[in-house]
């Protein structure tokens, strides 16, 4: 099926706990779906649930002409997933096959969550040159320079930067990597135990609004480390503007102002902090990335090149 002027486009955003879809298509109102995977990771059960979904899409929708999906799982050139520790059961899973045999005869393509979250703002942003870290699950990240991804044919492992070597063990089995203090999941282990039992990030919210002390200081670990995240890339690439967004940190109240605030006192003469600023597409980043991919994928051949991470999973 081939892309046009009034082609319907699938954005699929797949993450640890659920799956989120959106299709576009001009004059007709935007399908929106978000779903839970079920219990027990188990990948046959998994994609039977997008199986589903598609069928349920097709009957509702129609037909799309293009689908861009983004994957938090590390994936190989080949198409299989090589890493995933928010499902490592999908381990080995030909993730190229499987959206062939979800989206049939549909140019279908993936890339990292992170990156296409990061070319979604900066895109929205109108700006060639932007850092972005995503707070869910993981943390996830993306850099764009000169309106591309980088680094060509890689993703941006933003989350698994080492930001204290004697820090807490990540989920890759490294310790000190920036997820491991600043995922949603740490933040929240930190937070039970200050507060002395479980904490959602519902309770979380509360006590930030509510200013209470162990609310605010089970995040300042984590906004300390994405703000060194910050200021160190901002060294490296020189970018002037960083995007902090993800689920996790978008319902938090203060949380990106203080990852801004701590970054900002970590810049240095002659090269300031990049700027902090809240995703402006919210939790919804990534998904808008894969629309983003949807629609390249529908307007010419497969993108390639220096920065471009997608690959097709389509015949």
């Amino acid at each position: 099926m081939t892309g046009g002027p009034g082609a319907a486009l699938l954005g699929v955003d797949v993450g640890g706990t659920k799956v989120a879809l959106r299709a576009e298509a001009a004059g007709r109102p935007a399908y929106e779906r978000i779903v839970t995977w079920p219990t027990g990771a188990d990948p046959a059960a998994d994609l039977s649930l997008l199986a589903t979904e598609a069928a349920a899409l097709r009957a509702g929708f129609g037909p799309v002409a293009t689908v861009g999906v983004a994957m938090p799982a590390t994936v190989d050139r080949g198409g299989a997933v090589v890493a995933w520790p928010g499902r490592p059961s999908w381990v080995g899973l030909d993730l190229a096959g499987a959206l062939r045999r979800l989206f049939p005869d549909t140019r279908t393509g993936y890339a990292d969550d992170g990156d296409l979250a990061a070319l979604a703002e900066a895109r929205h942003a109108g700006r060639d040159d932007v850092l972005y870290l995503g707070v869910g699950t993981g943390v996830g990240g993306g850099i764009v320079l000169g309106g591309r991804n980088v680094p060509a044919g890689a993703s941006a492992e933003v989350g698994h930067m080492v930001v204290d070597v004697d820090g807490e063990r990540c989920d890759c089995g490294r310790a000190g990597c920036l997820q491991a203090t600043a995922s949603g999941p740490a933040t929240l282990r930190r937070a039970a135990r200050l507060r002395g039992g479980p904490v959602d990030h519902r309770r979380l919210r509360d006590g930030l609004r509510d200013g209470r002390p162990w609310a605010v200081e089970a995040i300042r670990p984590a906004c300390a480390a994405l703000a060194a995240a910050v200021v160190s890339l901002g060294e490296l690439l020189a970018v002037d503007l960083a995007v902090v967004g993800g689920g996790f940190a978008a319902g938090l109240p203060g949380f990106v102002p203080l990852v801004g605030r701590l970054a900002a006192a970590g810049g240095r003469a002659g090269r300031p902090a990049p700027r902090v600023a809240a995703a402006a597409l919210g939790g919804l980043s990534s998904l808008h990335g894969a629309l983003h991919l949807a629609r390249d994928l529908a307007d010419a051949p497969v993108p390639t090149g220096p920065g471009y991470l997608t690959r097709e999973a389509s015949q």
